[in-house]
This record gives structure tokens, sequence and C-alpha cells, in this order.
């Protein structure tokens, strides 16, 4: 297995072929033969640091230590800490501190699909971190050409308090109790192994979850925003939801730089106006047929449903573009006890199926009961209208609790309950459609247990098979998960993408650098023969 440690936004990464120039070519190919020549320009097409196929996984690994934090300590979003830095015992501080999270390294992990270790890509901690048990971040999306990687993070060092409700330096809630400034950005890794970062500020208060690079060369974004009290200030409810965001364009504190494409009301469906800016607190997201489509799965504002943003077959660009409820995805408020589905991530195997990940909803006692609904739904449109088909959930043992590797058995000396997490339902998901009829769908497991803080809880990578024309549970009845990776002891797993590749060269590109070749070499072959005259 290869690791791999990137240094900066404009180091590659791995062993890389040096790009010929062209003085070089014109250096080095005086008498070469046909062979040669090929072979030059095998090594001329872009290099890449990833093999084509292969899966990538983000994830985090905690870096704190009993000094992190202080029993007694008042926390940044308010309360008195009852818990040091240890692992997993500090996130018991998230019961009295309801903004409590730890910044901490990301990295990512390349994998088989199978589930084998490949290489592992060590994100600096000088350009962007995360939030350790901040659950639905760093989802990972491949670019509309297949090139890149994007997810979202934070400018911080590790080990930092409560940054994932911080406010942003150019927009800022005087309500908010944590009272420090962080900038959100969006984190563009590259095939050849570069790193670019493109801050932002929004998602004051709250935390960034996802980015796309489009094929317009716009990012879109999802996340939520608001951590104070009362009546958000307009800019933090403009902050939130779907933002569009420039490359290489970063924010300052005087030009905030958000861009909201749109927003949704739960007044769209008949409800009384919710609170600002929660109706849109977005967190999966995919592009299909140059659509733009969302999810809401938390909180207890707004409908937790699959949303399209802007106009079918256009990507939003102005500030605003309708955003609506797909036919046949639920209505009801999140609020109301009928609301039982949690959509995370989404992923669309053809324009009439829809595969979406439920997160469950969080309560232990719930775990693998009826009253839970997590897992992997499988949707279909049918005249217009799309309806569930199924939920796949065999293999995942929802509700069973499961051993954590290296951690030291007992129970939780400050709940009292055993810490063994279980698998509530599924995040982030890809997928793949398979030339006999099947899909295949890797998603990262959601996770409930006695944990202070479930967000901080090892979960797992899985993968299941689906046939496309099945739509009952009967006929998928056989069908399973199997588990591809586990995250280890003060690990946790968050996204999952396929590995990007290099650009390959049009045709026309390579026809006329093989022109080019050919005359060079002519041309030094004639010089040779006029010498030797």
């Amino acid at each position: 297995m290869r690791t791999a440690s990137l240094l900066s936004k404009s180091v590659c990464v791995g062993s890389m072929k040096p790009a010929v120039s062209a003085g070089s070519a014109r250096l080095c190919l005086r008498g070469l033969g046909v062979l040669a020549l090929l072979g030059l320009l095998a090594d001329s097409a872009p290099a890449g640091l990833f093999t084509p196929g292969d899966l990538l996984v983000s994830g985090s690994t905690y870096a704190g230590t009993a000094a992190t934090v202080t029993v007694g300590q008042t926390l940044p979003g308010g309360g008195t800490a009852i818990a040091d830095g240890t692992y997993p015992y500090v996130f018991n501080n998230a019961t009295v501190d309801s903004s409590f999270g730890v910044s901490s390294p990301i990295f990512i992990n390349e994998i088989t699909t199978s589930g084998s270790p490949v290489n592992t890509i060590n994100i600096p901690t000088s350009l962007v971190t995360t939030s350790f048990s901040s659950k639905s971040e760093l989802a990972l999306n491949l670019s509309a050409n297949g090139t890149s990687v994007t997810f979202m993070g934070y400018v911080t060092p590790i080990n930092a308090l409560d940054v994932s409700n911080s406010n942003t330096p150019g927009i800022v809630d005087p309500t908010n109790p944590v009272k420090s400034t962080t900038y959100r950005a969006v984190a563009q890794l590259n095939a050849d192994g570069t790193m670019e970062s493109t801050t932002t500020n929004a998602y004051s208060g709250n935390n960034g979850r996802a980015a796309v690079l489009a094929a317009n060369g716009a990012y879109y974004t999802t996340g939520n925003a608001g951590n104070g009290t009362g009546t958000p200030p307009s800019t933090i409810v403009g902050a939130a939801g779907v933002q569009l965001v420039t490359p290489g364009q970063s924010a300052t504190p005087s030009a905030p730089g958000t861009t909201m494409v749109g927003s949704f009301s739960v007044m769209q469906e008949g409800y009384p106006a919710d609170k600002a800016g929660k109706d849109n607190n977005f967190r999966g997201e995919t592009i299909f047929n140059n659509t733009l489509y969302v999810s809401k799965g938390s909180g207890n504002n707004g409908i937790d449903t699959v949303y399209q943003v802007g106009q079918a077959g256009t990507l939003p660009t102005g500030t605003m573009n309708p955003i609506s409820i797909l036919p046949g995805f639920p209505t009801i408020l999140a609020s109301d006890p009928n609301s039982v589905l949690h959509p995370f991530g989404i992923w669309f195997a053809n324009a009439t199926t829809l595969y979406v990940a439920d997160e469950g909803d969080g309560v232990l006692a719930n775990a693998g009961t009826s009253l839970n609904h997590g897992g992997l739904e499988k949707w279909s449109l049918v005249n217009g209208t799309w309806q569930l088909d199924y939920t796949l959930t065999n293999g995942l043992k929802l509700g069973v609790p499961y051993t954590v590797m290296d951690y030291p058995t007992g129970n939780n000396p400050v709940t009292g309950e055993p810490w063994s997490p279980e698998t509530d339902g599924l995040r982030n998901i890809i997928g793949h459609v398979n030339g006999d009829g099947t899909v295949t769908i890797y998603a990262v497991t959601s996770t409930v247990s006695g944990s202070g803080d479930q967000g901080a809880d090892p979960n797992n990578l899985v993968a299941i098979t689906d046939t496309l024309s099945y739509t009952t549970s009967n006929q998928a009845a056989s069908e399973t998960f199997t588990t591809l990776k586990s995250a280890g002891y003060g690990q946790v797993l968050r996204g999952v993408s396929f590995t990007p590749t290099s650009a390959v060269p049009e045709p026309s590109t390579i026809v006329m650098m093989m022109t080019g070749l050919v005359v060079i070499v002519s041309a030094g072959l004639r010089a040779r023969v006029i010498k030797g005259h």
C-alpha cells in the first residue's frame, strides 16, 4: 500500500511522469524509431496518481489528547466540560455544549472495489481540516469531467474547538455563542495529485457538507447556516442551502462572496412559515443530466426529502432559481411524527431509477426496529411520479452492536452505557451500472451508540448489488450488503467516490502530435543524410 502526503496545492503526489516539452521533444527525437515515438506519446499523456475504477473513501482520525479539553473549562459553545480530550469520552461534552466538536486532519483512502487498500492521501492540515464529530461532512464528489474530486472543510488548525458552529469572517451573527470565525473551504484533489482550495464565507454558524465541480466550471455546494438565537440576519439565511462558489476566487471578510442559487420554503407546500434558512438545510447532492439535485434529512425544520434545483437540464447560475420537491417524494414537515424518512446521499442509475441513502432516525432504541427506516431506498419514476420500490437492509445488521478495532472494552464511565456502535442506516453513496443489468452501490454507514456524539463513532464502508429491473422487496430478498472497510479506533469514514482519472488527449490532438513528430524525425534524418554527403 502506498502512502502519500500533499505538501501544497501545487505539488504532485506519488511517482509522476514529467511532462515533455516541445523543446525537449525536439532534442530527444533525433533518429528515434516508431516504437520510441509511441512510447514518448504515452509518457507525454497526463499522468495520474490513482488507479481508474478504484474507490476513494474520505475520513478523519482524532488527533486530540487529554490536554485538548480540560474538565471544568468553559466551552466555546457554552457549558462546562465534563470530560477531558481523551477519545471517545471527549465527545460527551456535546451533552453540555450542543456546538461541541474538535477539528481533525483529513485522509483519503484509495481502495479497490473489493476493499483491498491501495493508497492513502493525507490532506495538509494547513490547507483544510474537518470537524471530527460532524457526521454530515466530507462527502466526495467526482467532477463532471471525471478528473478531480471535491469536498468541504475548514481553514483552521487541528484540535480547535467548535469550529463547525463558528461564524465565517465575512458573515457574523452576534447571537452565535461560538465567537470564533473560520472560513469554510472547497478542496479539489486532481487526478495528478495536485490540490487546490477556495475559501468561502458560506455556511456561517454551521457546516458545509458537499461540493461538486460542474461542467460549467462552478462549484455547487450544500450545507447549513446559523447557530444563533432569535431571527437570524438575512446574511446568515443567504449563506445556507445551495451555494455557487467560483474556483480560485477565495472570499475575504469585506467580500463575503456567497451566492445562494435558490431557496425553498415550506410555504410552497402550504405550511406556515418555518424558521428562516433552516428549510434549506441540505446534505447530499448530485448532478444528473445537467440537473442539480439535493437532499435534506436532519433537523426539526423544513421537509426531509429530495429536491430539484432550478429547471431540468439547466444548471443554476443566478440567485432566483426554484427549488422543488421531486414529485412523489415526501412533503410532510420534518417536525411531524409521521415524517420517517431521513434522506442523505443520492445517486441516479438512470433517468427513471434513483437510489437514496436513508441515515435512520439516530435513536439508539429504534435501530433495527420498524420505527427506523434506515437503509438504501430504491425509487422508480412511473408516469412522472417517483415511487418507493423497496429499502435494502440485508447485511447491514441494523441495531446490532459491533466491536471497534482496538477499542478497550467496558462501559462508558460518564453515561454508564456500552459504547459499542450500531449501524442505523447509510449516508453518502456512489454507484456503478454493470453490464449485466445490475448496479453496485457503495455506501458509508451511519451509527447510533451510547456515545455523547454518535458522529464520532467508527463506522463502515459497505457495498450491495441490485438488479435494475426489480421493483419489489420479494424480488430483491436475496440481495445483501457486504462490508469493504471499517474505521478503526479513533477514526470515522465520511464520503465515497470513484477515483478521478487524467484527461485523455482528443484524437485530433494525438494526430497533430504524431504529424509534428514525423516532421521532426524526417528533418532530423534529412540533416544526417546531408551531413554524411
